[in-house]
C-alpha cells in the first residue's frame, strides 16, 4: 500500500528511522519536531545486538561506526582522584561484533540525512490537537496549521504528548534515582576514557573524546520521586546540587560549571509500562511506547528494531496488531534489564562502594576477567538479541 500519509511526531532516533522504512514503501511522510532544528544535545548512547542489524538493512551501519565515540577505557577514581582501576571500554561494556557506542546527536544526523530528500521535516512546530476518525487523523499543529492523515505516530520520549492526547495521563514506573548530563570544560584533560566516581547514593561519571574538547558530565542519585516543574530548569539545578554538595573529587568543578551548560538534562529514571501502543490509526514509538530507562541502554536500540518493524507493517490490515505481537517480548525483557541496571547504578553505602572498589581493583588481573565480564552482563546481551530482524 502506497501513498498514505503519515505523521511522525519527534525527529530524535525514532522518529526518522520510522521515516526511512515508511518512505522506502512510497509513503507520503512529515516528521515534525518541537525543537528549531535537529537536537545538538544529548549523550553518548548504545546499539546493540538486533539493533545493529537494523542498521546494517538501513545501509547506515558504516556511517555509525565511523561515528563511533572509540573510548578506549574507563578509569574509576576515588574522593581525592587517585585512580582505583582503568580497564578497556569494550570489555567492561560488553561490546560484540558490530555493537558501537555513539553521540546521540550523531545517530539522529545520520537518520536525518538519510531521509531528508524523501521526508518532509517541519521544525519548531508540534501537535496541538488530534481528532481520529475513520477517514483518518485530523492534525492541529501549533503554528495554528491543520492537516490530515492516515496514521499519526508519536515519537516524542518519555513524556509524550501524543502518548497523552490519546492514552491520557500516563503513570511512569519510578526507578528510584534521577540523572542529570550536561556539557563541561574537560577539565580532567582526559581524551576517548570515562571517569567514574561514586559515593553513597551517588553515582558521577565524565567522559570526552577529545582533550582539547568539551567533557560531559552526569550526575546520578537515589531518591523516592520528587515534586518539581519539569519546565523548571532552575529548580532541577537545584535539586542536583542539593544531592551533591561536598561529595568530593571534582564534583564541586562540575556543580560550578552547570549554569553555564548550553544543554543541561534532568529527568527521573524511569520506565513507560503500556498494555498497548496504539488507540486507532495513532501509534507510539521508541520511549514514548516503551522506555526502558537509561541506565539499561537499550533505548535508542529499542527505537531503531521497533521503527524497522513498525515500518513493516503500518498500513496493512491489522498492521498495529502484528507490531506489537513481534515487539512485546523483546521490549519485556529490555525493560526487565532496566529495571536490574538502576537498581544497580548507584551504589548504597560504603561497604558497597568498598565492594564495587575492590571487584575493579582486581579484576584487571584475573586470567578470564574477558568471560567473567561476558557472564555478568549476559542478561544485557540476551535482552539485545531477543529478537530476529527477518
Amino acid at each position: 500500500m502506497t501513498n498514505l500519509r503519515v505523521l511522525i511526531s519527534g525527529a530524535g532516533i525514532g522518529g526518522p528511522a520510522l521515516a526511512f522504512w515508511l518512505a522506502g514503501r512510497g509513503f507520503q511522510v512529515t516528521v515534525v519536531e518541537r525543537a528549531p532544528a535537529l537536537r545538538e544535545a544529548g549523550y553518548k548512547v548504545d546499539v546493540r545486538g538486533s539493533a545493529t542489524a537494523v542498521l546494517r538493512r538501513m545501509g547506515l551501519l558504516a556511517a555509525a561506526r565511523a561515528a563511533d565515540t572509540g573510548m578506549r577505557r574507563i578509569t574509576y577514581v576515588k574522593r581525592n582522584g587517585g585512580p582505583i582501576a582503568t580497564l578497556p571500554a569494550d570489555v567492561l561494556m560488553g561490546r560484540r561484533g558490530d555493537d558501537l557506542e555513539i553521540m546521540r546527536w550523531d545517530l539522529s544526523r545520520i537518520l536525518h540525512d538519510a531521509t531528508a530528500d524523501r521526508v518532509e521535516y517541519v521544525f519548531g512546530d508540534a501537535i496541538a490537537t488530534l481528532d481520529d476518525g475513520p477517514d483518518g487523523v485530523g492534525v492541529t499543529f501549533e503554528s495554528g496549521a491543520a492537516r490530515r492523515f492516515d496514521h499519526v505516530v508519536g515519537a516524542d520520549g518519555l513524556h509524550s504528548a501524543t502518548r497523552r492526547m490519546v492514552m491520557g495521563e500516563t503513570p511512569l514506573r519510578h526507578l528510584g534515582s534521577y540523572i542529570a548530563v550536561y556539557t563541561v570544560p574537560n577539565l580532567l584533560g582526559i581524551e576517548r576514557e570515562e571517569v567514574m566516581y561514586s559515593r553513597p547514593g551517588r553515582l558521577v561519571f565524565a567522559y570526552a573524546m577529545d582533550r582539547d574538547q568539551p567533557a560531559r558530565v552526569g550526575l546520578t542519585f537515589a531518591s523516592p520521586p520528587l515534586d518539581y516543574d519539569r519546565r523548571d530548569v532552575a529548580a532541577q539545578k537545584a535539586l542536583v546540587r542539593a544531592a551533591f554538595d561536598g561529595q568530593g573529587w571534582r564534583v564541586g568543578d562540575f556543580l560550578s560549571a552547570m549554569d553555564g551548560a548550553p544543554d543541561f538534562y534532568f529527568d527521573a529514571m524511569s520506565q513507560v509500562e503500556l498494555p498497548r501502543w496504539s488507540s486507532g490509526r495513532v501509534a507510539l514509538l521508541g520511549d514514548a511506547a516503551h522506555c526502558p530507562a537509561p541506565a539499561s541502554g537499550q533505548g535508542t536500540s529499542l527505537a531503531l528494531v521497533g521503527a524497522y518493524v513498525l515500518g513493516r507493517h503500518l498500513g496493512t490490515p491489522g498492521g498495529l496488531d502484528a507490531y506489537e505481537r513481534e515487539m512485546r517480548p523483546y521490549t519485556e525483557k529490555n525493560l526487565a534489564f532496566g529495571r536490574k541496571m538502576a537498581a544497580d547504578m548507584v551504589p548504597g553505602g560504603r561497604l558497597s562502594i568498598a565492594f564495587r572498589n575492590y571487584g575493579m581493583r582486581t579484576l584487571k588481573y584475573h586470567p578470564r576477567k574477558e568471560q567473567m565480564i561476558d557472564r555478568i552482563l549476559a542478561p544485557m546481551h540476551e535482552a539485545a538479541n531477543a529478537i530476529t530482524i527477518p
